[in-house]
């Protein structure tokens, strides 16, 4: 991974903080991957985007992820805070170079891994009420995903890709998470008080922009001393290593 400068993280910020979520991951991924155009970015499987974040993450911020989650027990709701290591996550996917080979009943469908223009295309049709509920969600995104198609003896037509029986779609999605698991990370964790299993998906691109943006109001605020100051630029501040800014800035509150 290219390694990105603040100037260049200040920058995603500022851009992300008119964005949502499905923006601010881009912005998080194209700083992750700097040479990279949006069309490759978007087209790549779930789970390298976030293996993309994960490694991005350790080397703003290191491994260690500080976790906060409310128990989901009746009658409990303590709050658990737990540790995990970025390094251990993130694995990127393994597909044959074909895709996925699923079978079921008259039908072999070789299918891709979905990226993340196929959940925005997803997305857009469920609020312009061409898919109406999960069914539908699934059905549009299998049909996007389809990379060769037999039903019989013959190629499937295009009516029939766009109405994939929910069998075939299941086996797909079980046969996706197996390739891809980080497209989807999902925590268990035990109440240590009533003992409750709470599930938790970690979203890696939210994580991270919460802690990007801790880091950019910091940073802003130690260019704003510094620059009062010393009369420095916004450039020259950050070309600064983080531990010579800090002693500056050390110097600044002993003045």
């Amino acid at each position: 991974m290219t390694a990105t400068g603040p100037a260049e993280l200040l920058a995603a910020w500022e851009a992300g903080l008119a964005q949502q979520g499905s923006g601010r991951a881009l912005l998080l991924h194209r700083a992750a991957r700097p040479g990279a155009g949006t069309d490759a970015l978007q087209s790549v499987p779930l789970g390298e985007r976030a293996a993309d974040l994960f490694a991005l993450r350790r080397a703003l911020f290191g491994a260690r992820m500080q976790v906060k989650i409310d128990c989901a027990g009746p009658d409990c709701g303590e709050a658990m805070e737990f540790e995990l290591d970025a390094g251990e996550l993130g694995t990127r996917p393994e597909v044959p170079e074909d895709g996925l080979r699923v079978e079921e009943g008259e039908w072999v469908v070789r299918f891709r891994l979905p990226s993340p223009a196929d959940l925005a295309t997803v997305s857009a049709a469920a609020v312009a009420g061409a898919a109406v509920d999960a069914a539908d969600a699934r059905r549009l995104l299998g049909a996007r995903c389809v990379r060769s198609a037999r039903r019989g003896d013959r190629p499937a037509t295009e009516e029939e890709l766009a109405a994939l029986p929910e069998p075939l779609l299941k086996l797909f999605a079980e046969a996706a998470k197996g390739a891809d698991p980080a497209a989807e990370v999902t925590l268990n964790v035990a109440c240590p008080q009533c003992g409750t299993a709470t599930p938790a998906e970690l979203d890696i691109a939210a994580y991270l922009w919460t802690e990007l943006d801790a880091w950019a109001r910091d940073v802003l605020l130690d260019v704003h001393l510094l620059a009062s100051a010393y009369g420095w630029s916004e450039p020259q501040i950050l070309a600064l290593s983080p531990l010579r800014r800090r002693y500056y800035l050390e110097l600044c509150a002993d003045a």
